[in-house]
């Protein structure tokens, strides 16, 4: 059974910095891209950014693009999400999501086991 399991959010201020997890098991890590989602109250889920199955190739939505930085430990079986400089717009729950394939998307629909999600809160 696939697991995702996210962790490292919490409430902070503007400006400051999180790294998120994503461990997972259940899989062949290092054959998945992985990915991260956010979805704000009364918002639809968005994309955040994506990672190849050997890190090589990323992809980050404008929004966060020289903020965030995601990457990635094949030997842990973890996915991370770096990031700095938050803002207010940046709160949501950001969720974990894995491909079966090893290429990157900024598609939810293309992903196809995803973790339960963990509250970022960023205070102005």
């Amino acid at each position: 059974q696939v697991q995702l399991v996210e962790s490292g959010g919490g409430l902070v201020q503007a400006g400051a910095s999180l790294r998120l997890s994503c461990a997972a098991s259940g899989l062949t890590f290092s054959y998945h891209a992985m990915g991260w989602f956010r979805q704000a109250p009364g918002k639809e889920r968005e994309f955040v950014a994506t990672i190849s199955w050997n890190g090589g190739t990323t992809y980050y939505a404008d929004s966060v693009k020289g903020r965030f930085t995601i990457s990635r430990d094949n030997f842990e079986k973890t996915v991370y999400l770096q990031m700095n400089g938050l803002k207010p717009e940046d709160t949501a729950v950001y969720y974990c999501a894995a491909r079966i394939y090893s290429t990157t998307s900024n598609i939810d629909a293309e992903y196809t086991y995803w973790g339960q999600g963990t509250q970022v809160t960023v205070s102005s």
